[in-house]
């Protein structure tokens, strides 16, 4: 076969890679086509839900949810979509580590059983991390919550990946976004709900509150089980008078392929859906179950704070070049990247 006859080696990755895309639209459409229509038996004759119900659809129903499916969500890999503290493993988790064993101090990190609360994997952030606690513990998104004894009870984006509620002030009123099937696609729409009294008056009209109720009660049954010990959560924030005078627009968004988007109803069940937790809820709820002095800091403080001589030391034995370690914790406390980002509220109790 003369050269001329040969199939050129760009033609072979253009034609293989429309044969990819055209698939993965294929399944894109399958996968809209069937979350339509468990939506359409879970809104039944209405052909409305809240879009809270809608989120939890989205996310963790048992078949088409975001959290189900067993696929790479999290890194900087073809096909994730977001990427979070989590991906500078192991110096993540070593860092937590460090500071949870100095905020326990005198007592003594192996007497407690670290509970990873929203683990991705099995092993958690002390997936190769030698740790300093008596046993660890995951539980997974979606699975029951049992936490009992002393224990480190430990979050890492859990609170953000709870269903919220939207409401948007319309004439000195306020009125609750929902979803409404119409045809074969999803619509926003605004439903004749009750609304909750919790919402201020006189906000603009169009002020949008992105109100995550769900986010707050799952920390009031984290803080009600048995146990004694430390409470930490990493998450994104901020506090309710921030959430009515300073997000017109509300706070949510998904991310998909690391783009971050408006669209909330484009992909349901294959993009991620948040908001911005209200810090002032988690806060009244764990006071309200005996937790003393709950503290909320950046990121960046929390591990400089806390785990200062392991970032030293981390420093110090890299000091010769520009490592990946390095690189990792640069990514963690450094403010113009996860340092600011994220914020750690941790208490006490016992």
């Amino acid at each position: 076969m003369g050269s001329s006859d040969l199939p050129k080696r760009g033609d072979a990755f253009a034609s293989q890679h429309g044969q990819l895309l055209i698939a993965s639209m294929s399944d894109s459409i399958n996968a809209f086509d069937n979350f339509l229509a468990a939506f359409a038996g879970s809104a039944k004759a209405t052909g409305k839900m809240r879009f809270d119900q809608f989120m939890e659809l989205a996310l963790y129903g048992p078949e088409f949810g975001y959290y189900r499916s067993k696929r790479e969500r999290i890194g900087f890999r073809d096909g994730s979509d977001f990427f979070t503290s989590t991906t500078s493993s192991p110096v993540f988790g070593e860092l937590v580590a460090a500071a949870c064993t100095s905020l326990l101090a005198p007592r003594l990190p192996a007497e407690y059983t670290f509970v990873e609360i929203g683990a991705e994997s099995s092993q958690g952030i002390f997936e190769r991390v030698n740790h300093p606690f008596g046993s660890i513990r995951t539980v997974r998104l979606g699975e029951p919550l049992d936490v009992s004894g002393n224990c480190v009870v430990f979050s890492n984006e859990l609170f953000d990946a709870q269903p919220f509620r939207r409401f948007v002030a319309r004439d000195g009123s306020w009125r609750e976004y929902g979803v409404e099937l119409r045809g074969n696609s999803l619509a926003q729409v605004e439903l004749e709900n009750e609304v909750p009294t919790e919402l201020p008056s006189g906000l603009p009209d169009g002020y949008v509150i992105d109100a995550p109720f769900a986010a707050a009660s799952l920390a009031g049954r984290i803080a009600a089980q048995p146990w004694s010990g430390l409470f930490v959560a990493c998450d994104y924030g901020k506090s309710w008078r921030e959430l009515t005078e300073a997000c017109p627009a509300g706070t949510a968004r998904a991310f998909f392929r690391h783009q971050q988007s408006n669209d909330l109803l484009a992909r349901p069940g294959q993009q991620d859906l948040t908001c911005h937790v209200c810090w002032d809820w988690l806060v009244g709820n764990l006071t309200s179950q005996g937790f003393s002095s709950p503290k909320l800091v950046s990121q960046e403080s929390f591990f400089i704070r806390n785990a200062g001589e392991h970032i030293a030391s981390i420093t110090a034995a890299e000091a010769s070049g520009f490592s990946r370690r390095k690189a990792s914790l640069l990514q963690l406390i450094h403010p113009a990247h996860l340092g600011q980002k994220f914020q750690v509220l941790h208490a006490s109790r016992g």
